[in-house]
C-alpha cells in the first residue's frame, strides 16, 4: 500500500514487523473498526481513531529504529574509511564501499556489475577492502569466492532485533508473535 501511493517509493519500511510484535493491539485496534452503526458515530470514529493511532505507532517506531540504524551504517562507513587510508572519490574500492550496505554479502562479479567496474578493478577493490579488514571471504577457493561485510550483517540482525520486540531488543523481551 505504502509503494503503491508513492509514500514509499524505495524502501518499504517493515511496519509488519512491529505489529506483529504488538499482535494484541493490531487484533483490537482492526476490531475496533468494525462498527455497526451510522458511519458518522462517535463509535465508529472511535474505533477509526484507535485503528490509525496504532498504525501511526508503529510507523514513528519504524522511522525511529530506521533513523538509528542509518547512524549505525554511518559510523561503520565511517570505521572503514579510517581502517582503508586514502581512498580516491569514484574509484572502485571507493564505490564498493558506499555499495556494500546494500549489498553485504557479494562476490567479485557481483561487485562489477554493482559498481559498474571491471572485473579487474572490482577483483582489486575487494582484495584492497579484505586487507582492511572491511570483508571477509566466506567460501574456500579462488573461483566463486563469496565476501561479506559482517559489520552490516550484525547492524541488520540488530535492527530484525529491535523491530520483533516490544521493549527493543529480543534480548531483553522476547519477541511477541
Amino acid at each position: 500500500m505504502l509503494r503503491r501511493r508513492g509514500l514509499a517509493t524505495r524502501v518499504l519500511p517493515p511496519v509488519s514487523l512491529v505489529l506483529a510484535t504488538w499482535a494484541h493491539d493490531y487484533v483490537d485496534g482492526l476490531a475496533a473498526t468494525r462498527y455497526r452503526g451510522p458511519a458518522t458515530g462517535k463509535a465508529a470514529h472511535a474505533g477509526l481513531n484507535l485503528w490509525v493511532g496504532r498504525f501511526a505507532g508503529a510507523c514513528l517506531r519504524v522511522a525511529d529504529d530506521g533513523a538509528s540504524f542509518e547512524r549505525r551504517i554511518q559510523q561503520i562507513r565511517d570505521t572503514w574509511r579510517a581502517q582503508l587510508g586514502r581512498v580516491r572519490s569514484g574509484s572502485a574500492a571507493d564505490l564498493l564501499l558506499h555499495s556494500l550496505p546494500g549489498a553485504p554479502i557479494l562476490t567479485v562479479s557481483g561487485a562489477a556489475e554493482l559498481i559498474g567496474r571491471s572485473f579487474p578493478q572490482a577483483n582489486q577493490a575487494v582484495t584492497r577492502l579484505v586487507e582492511a579488514d572491511v570483508l571477509s571471504q566466506v567460501t574456500v577457493g579462488k573461483r566463486n569466492r563469496a565476501f561479506e561485510a559482517k559489520e552490516i550483517i550484525n547492524a541488520f540482525t540488530d535492527l530484525e532485533r529491535q523491530l520483533a520486540s516490544p521493549e527493543g531488543d529480543t534480548r531483553s523481551s522476547d519477541p511477541s508473535r
